[in-house]
């Protein structure tokens, strides 16, 4: 199975020599449940994309630092972009910005949200699971990095986790499109010092909360075994 990369932004550069770039972190996520996988990234941000639709089996974005509602052409691009994925019934992932951005190129709204930073291992309820959920589990911990929020969905769009902080967290809609809110390819590690670059953006009692919530556990071999078997379905 090949999957296209849609990079749209870059780890910190001082965070780089020890956690690599998000590419490498999407590649690690799948390798944790299967060798079966390629990768080709696309530097979306520079306008770069496949020569068609059908170069890969499935895309997935990276995170980025930007919001969905900044105005930049390249946003404006990958919007277009997802639309044209969705008109083809094609395969698609949104990890955080994606996640948005998918909610937004398909008539929905997103927003920064008065409920502050959501950092740290967040704790979310599966509330409708699919086939592809497999194995499956009443709750959902991964690790989360933002401050914009979903705000209204498209119609048609199925809600599969939520929690009181984060009321659409996983989404799904049709059977090509998915997208999560939290960063299932970041590792404990890179979260912590993700949260140590941002301390002075970030209020002191949310830093306190997302530094101890990193003691707890994480469902990311669970969520890189849900993203593919979500991609595995749609190549059949």
């Amino acid at each position: 199975m090949k999957i296209g990369i849609l990079q749209c932004d870059h780890v910190r550069e001082e965070l780089q020599p020890a956690f690599g770039d998000y590419p490498a972190m999407i590649a690690s996520l799948f390798a944790k449940v299967t060798v079966d996988c390629q990768f080709k990234s696309f530097q979306v941000q520079s306008f770069e994309y496949p020569q068609t639709l059908d170069e890969c089996d499935a895309y997935i974005t990276t995170g980025s630092r930007h919001g969905v509602n900044d105005d930049h052409a390249w946003i404006t691009r990958l919007e277009e972009f997802i639309r044209e994925l969705n008109q083809a019934k094609k395969t698609f992932v949104g990890i955080c910005f994606g996640h948005q951005l998918m909610v937004k190129a398909l008539g929905g709204a997103v927003d920064k949200s008065d409920k502050g930073w959501g950092i740290g291992v967040t704790n979310n309820e599966v509330v409708c699971s699919k086939s592809w959920m497999q194995p499956q589990q009443h709750g959902l911990d991964i690790i989360a990095s933002h401050q914009d929020q979903v705000i209204r969905l498209p119609k048609e769009m199925e809600v599969l986790a939520c929690s009181h902080f984060c009321p659409y967290y996983m989404l799904q809609y049709g059977d090509h499109f998915m997208s999560i809110q939290g960063h299932p390819e970041f590792t404990k590690d890179y979260s912590a010092a993700l949260i140590n670059v941002r301390r002075k953006l970030i209020p002191s009692k949310r830093v306190r909360e997302g530094e101890a919530s990193l003691k707890a556990d994480i469902d990311d071999r669970l969520m890189a075994q849900w993203i593919v078997n979500f991609c595995s379905a749609g190549k059949s």
